[in-house]
């Protein structure tokens, strides 16, 4: 059914639960994994399935992602395939930019209904996880559902910050709640199978992802013209509705939202484990990205371990532990890195810039410093005997260099820190 499928990849709002790291870019923009970007997911996803007439809707702070999605992902002239940027715009019509997620998807739908179609995928740009969407859409049609919802088993700790479902045995939709509070939560619980309920995962809850049959979008967006969003306005009324029929996907595997730094940190260190949920190293569903021909990275007397390096790096570190270290990084001697992501450079310096005495001037981490609990923007210039180290303890906090969020210490894009700062505290 893929042939007769377009996907529609949201490119998010303001993401301000990410900042500084969405200052200036969109969420689905902010780096991942040393030499990725989060909407490489998704993307990734939908060509892995065979979903090759995707696009892409973008609209905050977006320059930086449709630069990325650009030069990134083209097919041979002889395909259909083609992942298009579909940016807010204002018409006759329409003066309004993106006021939601159904609102955006209404506004493109005119450049959209030219390509023959029967279903619409809706995705996040902004989730970390792998899915053979093909899935969720044979489940859609053979289940013959107008609205499929993917869903992931959670817990009584997690419910209370998702949409949940309440399904049959069939897994046909019976009711939503939007972020049910504690008192009503035992009221929410769905049959599922033993494997989730014996890890207490007794709840149903929205992943974001949408399958739509292309009349019952329509007929949607025509009982509630002025509504703009699917979790909020359209899904309810679906549900509640005798009109359609609306069903749940369950989805087992690992999945991450990421909407703040904390889930950000954890989801990028996670991909240093031996065998992490989220696997960078599969034959069958490879995570694509921009091809940037770069040299192999240097390493120079280091000890590395449980660490992610990509391509372009020069190392003189003395150690680097649990942390991923991004492109065209550079580190000085003596220097430890520990529970930190480095984003690394958008470009090399010129030789004659490089030198013991201009260290200030040049990008990368100098020697002797000491990195722990960090995020490192690109393009940051720390000098010499500079400690940056996070912890729980501290509270959040914002300089023209850095910011602290959730005991995180997040150095910003093009910053320059002066040789002996010291950023944060040794207590933990």
């Amino acid at each position: 059914m893929v042939d007769k499928t377009i996907a529609i990849i949201l490119g998010g709002g303001s993401g301000t639960r990410l900042y500084p790291l969405t200052k200036n870019r969109s969420k689905p923009a902010v780096p991942l994994g040393g030499k990725y970007r989060l909407i490489d997911i998704p993307v990734s996803n939908c060509l892995n399935s065979k979903l090759q007439r995707i696009y892409v809707l973008t609209q905050f702070n977006s320059a930086s992602l449709n630069k990325h999605v650009t030069n990134t992902y083209h097919f041979d002239i002889f395909s259909k395939g083609f992942v298009d940027i579909l940016a807010a715009e204002q018409t006759l019509e329409n003066s309004e930019w993106f006021q939601g997620t159904a609102d955006a998807v209404k506004q493109v739908l005119p450049r959209i209904n030219h390509q023959d179609h029967e279903y619409i995928i809706i995705l996040s740009g902004d989730q970390l996880y792998q899915m053979d969407l093909r899935t969720i859409i044979d489940w859609h049609v053979s289940s013959g559902s107008d609205v499929t919802i993917g869903t992931i088993p959670v817990d009584a700790e997690d419910a209370p910050g998702f949409g949940i479902m309440k399904v049959d045995a069939n897994s046909m939709i019976q009711d939503f709640t939007e972020k049910p509070g504690p008192d009503i939560l035992n009221k929410w619980t769905s049959p599922l199978e033993e494997k989730y309920t014996s890890q207490g995962k007794n709840y149903l809850a929205s992943m974001g992802i949408y399958v739509f049959s292309k009349k019952a979008m329509k007929d949607l967006f025509e009982e509630m013209p002025d509504a703009t969003d699917f979790g909020k306005d359209y899904i309810p009324l679906a549900v509640n509705s005798d009109k359609y029929i609306v069903s749940s996907f369950p989805f087992g595997g690992y999945w991450s939202d990421i909407g703040t730094i904390k889930s950000y940190y954890a989801a990028n260190l996670m991909l240093t484990d031996f065998l992490p949920v989220f696997n960078l190293y599969s034959n069958d569903s490879p995570v694509y990205t921009r091809a940037r021909m770069l040299a192999p990275s240097k390493i120079f007397n280091s000890r590395i371990n449980h660490t992610i390096v990509s391509e372009g790096c020069i190392i003189h570190a003395e150690f680097i532990e649990n942390s991923l270290i991004g492109i065209r990084a550079r580190i000085g001697p003596r220097t430890t890195i520990k529970d930190s992501i480095v984003f690394g450079n958008d470009y090399y310096q010129k030789l004659e810039d490089i030198s013991e005495e201009s260290q200030q001037k040049l990008l990368g981490i100098g020697k002797d410093c000491h990195l722990d609990r960090t995020i490192i923007e690109k393009n940051v210039k720390i000098g010499n005997f500079v400690d940056i180290i996070g912890g729980e303890h501290l509270k959040d906090a914002e300089t023209d260099t850095y910011c602290i969020r959730e005991g995180i210490v997040i150095v910003k894009k093009g910053a320059v820190i002066a040789d002996n700062v010291k950023i944060g505290s040794l207590k933990y």
